[in-house]
């Protein structure tokens, strides 16, 4: 039996994988069913976009993704995502496109015709047709549905010592074995708009930190996400909130008559280079620093682990 210690987006897609391959798989979760960096996401598969910041290592790994989604999860969205920025910020949307690849510039008709909603608030944005999206909630509650009809059994609020698992999932909580692992605070609003209609991801560019719209459906909308560099798990700060909400006010107007459903908070597990891996350090394996990209790289990361486990099961499993 193959334990894996952690059930957010890395240890169900490793879970699956395994299961995949016919291969005896547990998961067990110190913690409750939904909760975690993974239940906060805003669930963007958008390797182009996400290549303005990002190592070329994750683009690679997310290039297959929404396929890898498609295939075991209802609700993946094939719209695009579209780059946005007020007028005054013209500059950063310029920069943006120098820095990514697979998008076309849309004029304000462009725009409007795309997004009607959007109609003369933007003279210029970037389009990238080839990417999608899902609403991580749906896809974390399919996956274990799936991996549960396979006979796997998940176990949360389940105490297990790291040193009993085969493959450790934890995210943050992995610190101890993996001291260059770093936190980086994410919060995150969900607002209830019936006003707007927005179809896809909309990114809207800030010259300290962009800003994402994610449309859930129902007339649900993600607002994410800051990047702080802190350990701090407590929750969203006046700062984040009126900065969150300001933006997304910046991009729609009716926006302001939104109710605020939830706020979030939690902390993404980041290497120094942002880049996530699979290591092994203290007797087992690690899939770790998915940083703001686990829906989109984890897919890849599982499968290569899977493929490890499969082909050689007794020199990669760890006996306990």
């Amino acid at each position: 039996m193959i334990t894996i210690l952690g059930a957010g987006v890395a240890g169900l897609c490793v879970a699956t994988a395994l299961a995949e391959r016919g291969l005896p798989v547990e998961v067990v979760d110190n913690g409750p069913a939904h909760g975690g960096a993974s239940w906060l996401a805003g669930g963007m598969i958008a390797p182009y976009v996400e290549a303005e910041t990002a190592a070329p290592d994750v683009a690679r790994l997310g290039a297959s993704a929404a396929d890898w989604w498609a295939v075991r999860v209802p609700g993946v969205v094939r719209r695009g995502s579209l780059v946005v920025a007020p007028a005054r910020d013209r500059a950063e949307l310029d920069r943006f496109a120098s820095r990514t690849t697979g998008h076309r510039r849309l004029d304000a008709e462009a725009i409007a015709t795309l997004e009607g909603d959007l109609a003369g608030r933007f003279a210029s944005a970037l389009f990238y047709a080839d990417e999608a999206h899902l609403d991580p909630r749906a896809a974390l509650v399919a996956l274990a549905d799936g991996l549960r009809q396979r006979g796997v059994a998940i176990r949360s609020n389940t105490p297990l010592d790291p040193e009993q698992a085969d493959i450790d999932c934890r995210g943050i909580a992995a610190r101890a074995d993996l001291p260059s692992l770093r936190a980086v605070r994410g919060e995150m609003l969900l607002l209830h708009c019936p006003s707007v209609t927005l179809t896809r991801p909309i990114r809207l560019l800030h010259p300290r930190f962009p800003v994402y719209v994610v449309p859930r459906g129902h007339a649900l909308y993600m607002i994410g996400a800051t990047m702080l560099e802190s350990d701090d798990p407590g929750p969203i700060t006046l700062r984040s909130a009126m900065e969150l909400m300001s933006a997304a006010f910046t991009l729609h107007p009716g926006f302001a008559e939104a109710a605020i459903v939830e706020t979030g908070s939690g902390l993404r597990p980041a290497f120094a280079d942002n880049v996530p891996r699979i290591v092994k350090a203290g007797g087992r394996w690690h899939l770790n620093g998915l940083y703001r990209h686990g829906f989109l790289t984890a897919p890849a990361l599982a499968e290569q682990l899977a493929d490890q486990f499969a082909l050689a099961p007794q020199e990669a499993a760890v006996a306990h």
